[in-house]
């Protein structure tokens, strides 16, 4: 029982992204930032708090019509640091840290998942028109279910922690275990408002749209 709660609430950690309840408001590309849903309540207590995520990984299978889009645009995807593109489309962007804090879902406390977790030192570029932009360092929040990244043009900041992409829990699969790890599988990940306007603003043009699919998210962490 010890390890089957110790499993569960790893995966609600780091996998329950969209199943929070708060509010997710929109943020600006200059100056956004995670909060770690610091927007909750402080009088809840939670059942569990994990202090230092580590490893895996997150990986994302690309969908057809995200890189239709790109090769609209005249786009070429590419990855960053230690970010890997698979022959089959998936990109990779290894787990480096975070912490989570889960409460019990029951009760009214909201949201009942807080915290970051981090994906620094690697990334996916975007290159075009004489044009390289970088979205790096990824930070999800699972209290709101976005992911923030940092942003360069041509090696010039642009952005830090800017809000890149909406993470949509809704077609979440059943989770899965494989020795000392937990999976889950499903997650949507779609361009964000900011982010939309950001590209469509560098690239000059209006075909970027907000909600435009990226693909399906496997988050794999450490149970141990």
């Amino acid at each position: 029982m010890r390890n089957f709660k110790k499993v569960s609430i790893a995966i609600a950690a780091s996998g329950l992204l969209a199943f929070s309840l708060a509010a997710c408001s929109t943020s600006s590309t200059t100056s956004s930032s995670p909060s770690a849903s610091a927007s909750a309540s402080t009088n809840g207590t939670p059942i569990a708090t994990i202090p230092s995520l580590s490893g895996k990984d997150t990986a994302v299978t690309v969908d057809a019509g995200f890189l239709a889009a790109l090769k609209s645009l005249g786009l070429t995807p590419g990855v960053l640091g230690t970010a890997t593109l698979s022959t089959a489309g998936v990109l990779d962007f290894p787990i480096t840290g975070g912490n989570v804090k889960y409460y019990d879902p029951n009760e009214s406390f909201r949201p009942y998942v807080q915290g970051t977790i981090d994906h620094q030192g690697s990334g996916l570029s975007l290159t075009g028109g004489g044009i390289e932009v970088d979205l790096t360092n990824f930070t999800i929040d699972p209290g709101t279910s976005k992911l923030y990244g940092d942003v360069a043009a041509n090696g010039a900041e642009v952005a830090k922690q800017a809000f890149l992409f909406d993470l949509d829990g809704s077609t979440l699969k059943p989770l899965q275990t494989s020795g000392d790890t937990a999976i889950l599988e499903g997650t949507t990940v779609h361009v964000s408002a900011d982010a939309a306007a950001l590209l469509n603003k560098t690239y000059g043009t209006t075909a970027v749209k907000e909600g435009l699919l990226v693909g399906v998210a496997k988050i794999t962490v450490n149970t141990k």
